[in-house]
């Protein structure tokens, strides 16, 4: 593994990234230092995959230009500037009934702060249970790309969806060292 990094910044930029070739783990941590590691193999027109973590779903990155320009773009560093942060706010259509209309309007901060809020405190209530599923899809989901044509993959994904966690270890044992570690990181994760 090329780089062990840590998460950083909003809103692709709040959680851990990860960068694969073929199975090795380039980086995993903030996006700008994952984006930092695999930037060379991408010049060489290496087929890395990047990922975000907490859904695991693959992200496409232009880091076409220098690195500088490609951080800029993807990733901007927003330390020591003034003014209003972004916050990484995506507008989006929301339907509602007109009593709920009315009762946003009334909130203190508008609407979109009361339904952040609102939002807010529903993850924090969110069951452990739907967590950890959410958290065994994300891996699935990685696990399949990188490794769904690795020996006992069909295995090792029955028994991360029983949260098998031992099942899981087992099957991917004669995976290569950088693959296995990552899954086994991520289980730990899991059970954390």
């Amino acid at each position: 593994m090329d780089a062990e990094l840590n998460p950083g910044k909003t809103p692709r930029m709040t959680s851990t990234h990860s960068a694969f070739l073929g199975p090795k783990l380039l980086a995993r941590g903030a996006l700008r230092d994952v984006i930092t590691a695999a930037k060379a193999h991408v010049d060489a027109d290496e087929p890395v995959l990047f990922f975000e973590e907490g859904s695991g779903k693959q992200i496409e990155l232009d880091l076409r230009g220098p690195l500088e320009v490609a951080l800029e773009r993807e990733a901007p560093d927003t330390a020591g500037r003034v003014g209003r942060p972004k916050l990484g706010v995506v507008p989006r259509e929301v339907t509602l009934l007109p009593r709920h209309w009315s009762w946003l309007e009334e909130q203190p901060n508008g609407a979109s702060a009361a339904l952040r809020r609102i939002v807010e405190e529903a993850m924090k209530r969110e069951p452990a249970k739907q967590r950890a599923q959410r958290s065994r899809e994300a891996i699935g989901r990685v696990m399949t790309a990188v490794a769904g044509d690795r020996p006992r993959f069909e295995d090792a994904m029955r028994a991360l969806y029983q949260g098998d966690a031992g099942g899981v270890r087992e099957h991917v044992a004669r995976w290569p060292k950088d693959l296995r570690h990552y899954v086994d990181v991520r289980l730990d994760e899991l059970e954390a």
